[in-house]
């Protein structure tokens, strides 16, 4: 190897699409969470080589500033060989080494994920809801008559109006997106400590706050933005078009936000806090 590694040293290598982490324990010895070390099987906290470790892939050295020293950190490598609990979203090789290194149960590539997946997803169930909007009504298509009349479509299976049709676009996909979350990244897991599980089901919990605030604010934004206040049939379509026009756009712009916001909300709310209440029990 071209560096010189220490022993307790926290080792990252290359992998297709993400990075796979380590702890040097001296020998040419590393102990790893080998899940998806190689692939996609799962595997066990176990003792490899550096080569098997790589992959014959390059090796690089994360430093720390208030690492413990070497030696507990091996220790803490050693106390969990046999584990067999791996999981990608929330306890995979990175969450093992920083937890090993540090005390602190994270992964920096889950949470760059979570937080990209937000809008992304938001996104996506915004563009679906135009299109059902678009298809569902009496009105075919995006015009003012059309979305009213597809909103009145989607809010009748509720026994509803426009405005209920709004609130089921937004709620239904925000509730599958907490639930999403909540079985991924806050899923909760026996062998974690009480003050990470604890934090873990306070994001359970905010998720789907997160998905009913969302919910409500989109209605009370759309009721709020137009020429036309209130959530009649023109208040919605004034409503809709002045948030839509912020980005450029009309009625079907706005819905595609106001339909998106709910889902963002219950990852960026449910994530957000679970990460605030382990940062204050630390």
């Amino acid at each position: 190897m071209a560096i010189e590694l220490k022993i307790g040293t926290h080792l990252v290598t290359s992998r297709t699409g993400y990075t796979h982490h380590g702890i040097y324990i001296g020998e040419g010895k590393v102990i790893h969470y080998s899940g998806l070390a190689d692939g996609f099987e799962s595997g066990p906290v176990e003792e490899t080589d550096l080569i098997t470790f790589s992959g014959k892939n390059g090796i690089t050295v994360k430093t720390y500033k208030n690492a413990f020293s070497a030696q507990e950190t091996i220790r803490r490598a050693r106390s969990r060989v046999g584990e067999s609990s791996y999981s990608v979203f929330n306890n995979n090789c990175e969450h093992f080494c920083l937890w090993c290194v540090v005390g602190d149960h994270d992964s920096p590539q889950v949470d760059t994920a979570t937080w990209i997946s937000a809008p992304s997803v938001g996104s996506i169930v915004g563009l679906a809801a135009r299109t059902l909007i678009a298809s569902s009504g009496a009105v075919i298509g995006l015009s003012g008559p059309g979305i009213m009349t597809g909103l009145a479509s989607t809010g009748a299976m509720v026994g509803g109006g426009a405005v209920a049709g709004i609130a089921i676009l937004g709620a239904a996909p925000a509730a599958a997106m907490a639930s999403l979350v909540n079985n991924t990244v806050l899923a909760d897991n026996p062998t974690m400590g009480k003050k990470e599980r604890n934090s873990r089901a306070i994001g359970r919990a905010a998720s789907y706050v997160g998905a009913g605030a969302g919910t409500v604010g989109s209605i009370a934004a759309i009721s709020a933005a137009g020429t036309t206040a209130g959530l009649g049939a023109a208040g919605i379509t004034s409503g809709l078009s002045a948030i839509g026009g912020v980005f450029g756009g009309g009625m079907a712009a706005g819905l595609v936000l106001i339909t998106a916001a709910p889902a963002a909300a219950a990852t960026v709310v449910g994530y957000g806090i679970y990460k605030l209440f382990r940062w204050a029990m630390m």
